[in-house]
């Protein structure tokens, strides 16, 4: 096979990993059971890497989601005969798991899609239960239902990859030790466990909207499916929150900016220079319709202000007109909701704006908890270029430089670092 073809099929198939393998192992660990979850992701492999076998000889299939899901059913229907795994099936299906008559019809109606969105919020909510310590429940969930690498996991939470590698481990022990099954929870326990779910959709969106790949500053891909399974929150009558709506319009506000944000050439475009027009307006009245939505309850969340910020953006015709104190209002009310050296830091950005560069720079300076992270260097470099104090201006865009991974944001540290050289030579 010619090598643009093989390289055609593993995009492809990365691509369908993350669109459609959570989906699946949703689907397969309702059959198997929450403690057949290594399984479910077990056959979820082999069918990606029989996608990836066949595809390279047989080319690709007419429909190759169809593809996948019917060698996953195949797969599921082996192993169910193969195995006695009946002890482990979930109290709804395991009657009709135990006939072979039923088994095959069964395994299929649950790959049906209303089927599989209902499997995939019992995924979500399995994932986030509270015997499981919170910051595991989130890594789980990213990492099982939203396919994230470990690596893609540990920036999301400014950690490490053994951290969240422990932390993995500990969840499924737990599940292995206490049982858990794959059920709904009542709406008695339901706030508890949305909570997580939603923080774990909101990183999930983050890390597509500003991902920690080297070669891809975008992946629309993960903010597609954290828009996707937020939607189906709010469609759901037991999850629909105002926290939900309010998340849903954070993720159309700031996917609305997604096109504007990048050349053709792949550099990036900043706020004050994007093209407003590009923006998506049809997102953006997305955005106001949930904002509306989510102010219908009593409950006042982070998910409000942040996608109260971010209208803010959307409804200034420039960046001049932005309502910069408006802006750094609502970053302190969220800093005094949640502490946090990331909202410390968008507030402090804020203040530079509202107030004077000055201002900033003492707002920047007093965060001590991000002098690894590129994005509060590259931030203390603008105020000092403001300030016309070139030389720590170029300090900290060179730090900034070697902590970020993104070539994007390298090659953008180094343009501002290259214009510093051009304007004081």
């Amino acid at each position: 096979m010619p090598e643009p073809e093989e390289q055609r099929v593993q995009q492809l198939v990365g691509h369908l990993f993350r669109h459609e393998a959570g989906k699946m192992a949703a689907v397969l660990t309702r059959l198997l059971g929450f403690g057949g979850l290594d399984l479910a992701e077990d056959i979820v492999q082999d069918t990606l890497l029989k996608a990836m076998s066949v595809w390279r000889f047989k080319g690709i299939p007419e429909n190759p989601s169809a593809w996948l899901y019917t060698v996953a059913k195949r797969k599921a229907i082996d192993t169910l005969r193969q195995q006695q795994l009946h002890n482990l099936h979930h109290s709804e299906i395991s009657v009709a798991l135990k006939s072979e008559w039923t088994l095959a019809p069964t395994v299929n109606h649950l790959f049906l899609d209303n089927e599989i969105e209902d499997s995939q919020l019992r995924m979500i909510f399995a994932c986030c239960h509270p015997s499981i310590p919170f910051e595991a429940q989130l890594a789980l969930t990213l990492k099982t239902l939203c396919g994230l690498s470990v690596g893609e996991i540990a920036n999301s939470f400014l950690t490490n990859e053994e951290t969240i590698t422990k932390r993995l481990y500990r969840a499924r022990e737990k599940i292995r030790e206490e049982r858990i099954s794959l059920e709904a929870p009542v709406p008695a326990n339901l706030p508890g466990r949305l909570d997580a779910v939603l923080q774990s959709l909101y990183l999930l969106f983050n890390e597509g909207y500003n991902s920690s790949h080297p070669d891809q500053l975008i992946r629309h891909d993960l903010c597609a499916e954290a828009m996707r399974l937020c939607l189906l929150l709010v469609n759901n009558a037991m999850t629909r929150a105002p926290e939900t709506s309010a998340l849903l319009a954070l993720m159309c506000f700031q996917a609305s900016r997604a096109d504007a944000r990048l050349r053709d050439d792949g550099n990036i475009i900043l706020l004050k220079d994007q093209d407003r027009s590009q923006w998506n307006k049809a997102l953006i009245e997305k955005g106001k319709f949930y904002l509306e939505q989510a102010a219908e309850g009593e409950r006042f969340t982070e998910y409000h202000i942040e996608a109260a910020i971010a209208g803010c953006h959307s409804r200034a015709a420039s960046f001049a007109e932005t309502a910069w104190d408006d802006i750094e209002h609502l970053y302190t009310l969220l800093l005094n909701m949640k502490d946090s050296p990331i909202i410390a830091l968008n507030r402090a950005i804020a203040i530079r704006y509202s107030v004077s560069p000055a201002a900033g720079l003492e707002a920047l300076l007093a965060i001590n908890a991000l002098s690894q992270h590129y994005l509060y260097h590259a931030a203390l470099g603008d105020v000092y270029v403001e300030l016309k104090e070139f030389e720590a201006a170029r300090s900290c865009y060179a730090l900034a430089k070697t902590l970020t991974p993104s070539m994007a944001e390298k090659k953008l540290l180094q343009l501002k670092i290259d214009t510093l050289t051009s304007t004081t030579v």
